[in-house]
């Protein structure tokens, strides 16, 4: 078992930048930063290999979101600048076994979340 902690969500307006941080109880899991706005489904924004070494992006957040992972605190972060009000949603870090994927179903371990939300 993998308990994952967020932080770092608040209130921002469009154009400012925010950091996320996931704390993870152990382990070196590819993890993968997703998001849910209110009404839609869970999506895929980022993830990042066990060592570092490979990053992927979705399409919404390429060039504006950074993922990057320090194994000796055990931590992700999701750098997220020119953040628009469509970025609005609660921001969930989760683990999988296995190399680099988009989909929810490949990640076994979730944190609880944390809410960011843009204004104009």
């Amino acid at each position: 078992q993998v308990q994952l902690v967020e932080s770092g969500g608040g209130l921002v307006q469009a154009g400012d930048s925010l950091r996320l941080s996931c704390a993870a109880s152990r382990g070196t899991y590819t993890m993968g930063w997703f998001r849910q706005a209110p009404g839609k489904e869970r999506e895929f924004a980022a993830g990042i290999s066990g060592s570092g070494g490979i990053t992927y992006y979705a399409d919404s957040v390429k060039g504006r979101f950074t993922i990057s992972r320090d194994n000796a605190k055990n931590t992700v972060y999701l750098q997220m600048d020119s953040l628009k009000l469509e970025d609005t949603a609660v921001y969930y870090c989760a683990a999988s076994p296995g190399v680099v994927r988009t989909s929810v179903e490949y990640y076994l371990y979730w944190g609880q979340g944390t809410q960011v939300t843009v204004s104009s």
